[in-house]
């Protein structure tokens, strides 16, 4: 899938000091990173790539994702602000990532972040736990893949993402429907059928092609059951 021609993305390298791993500031291991400004549909890195960095979202959406070889695109994971990427067992890039929004990024060197923990226990411990977090990522992924319907997956997405929000009720959604349906391996059309049908049953309401209003909670968690 081509991206948009977009504007080559701006890089601010400074000295950033913040915790790494956790989305609020602690005592942990402070390291030097690179703040990345990038533009929207903008590639960050692709799959093959050598490996050198791995990322930190300060604001915006980054999904990682897979190119197969009829053209079609498995979207892996939607990752936001606080979130880590990029840390590949190997040395190369497994997945390709590109930004769903403009987003702010912070870039950590693979080799200088590998010697760094050789000799420091606690960042070798917040290595750990990035690793686990990725883990039980995929493992929910793959459980959502594995549902039956259309409609058990959709309920799903839609549950996941009510809780990342401030607003339980009200999803501001930051990808396309063609975004949702390549992350649930379904089409656009079966997408957008189930989100219509849900808003006929009121179960949601969609005031907007990217805001979705949960009207029954208990409807919606018992179709993702």
């Amino acid at each position: 899938m081509a991206l948009q021609t977009a504007k080559t993305p701006a890089r601010a390298e400074q000295a950033l000091f913040a915790g790494l791993f956790l989305k609020q500031e602690t005592s942990a291991q402070r390291v030097v990173g690179a703040v990345q400004n990038i533009a929207q549909d903008c590639e960050i890195f692709a799959e093959g790539n050598g490996a050198e960095y791995f990322y930190k979202v300060v604001s915006g959406v980054v999904r990682t994702c897979k190119f197969l070889a009829d053209g079609r695109r498995q979207i892996d994971a939607f990752h936001t602000a606080g979130d880590i990427f990029g840390l590949e067992p190997s040395t190369q890039y497994l997945l390709s990532a590109e930004a769903v929004t403009d987003c702010t990024l912070i870039a950590y060197r693979r080799q200088k972040m590998e010697a760094l923990a050789g000799s420091d226990q606690l960042l070798s411990r917040e290595l750990l736990t990035v690793a686990m977090r990725g883990m039980a990522k995929a493992q929910h992924h793959s459980l959502l893949l594995g549902r039956r319907g259309a409609m058990e997956k959709v309920a799903g997405f839609l549950l996941d993402w009510s809780e990342s929000g401030t607003n339980q009720r009200v999803i501001n959604l930051a990808m396309t429907r063609q975004d949702i349906a390549d992350y649930l391996g379904l089409t656009i059309e079966t997408v957008s059928r189930t989100l219509s049908q849900l808003e006929r049953d009121q179960v949601i309401e969609l005031p907007s092609i990217r805001q979705i209003r949960l009207r029954n909670l208990d409807a919606l968690e018992d179709l993702a059951a």
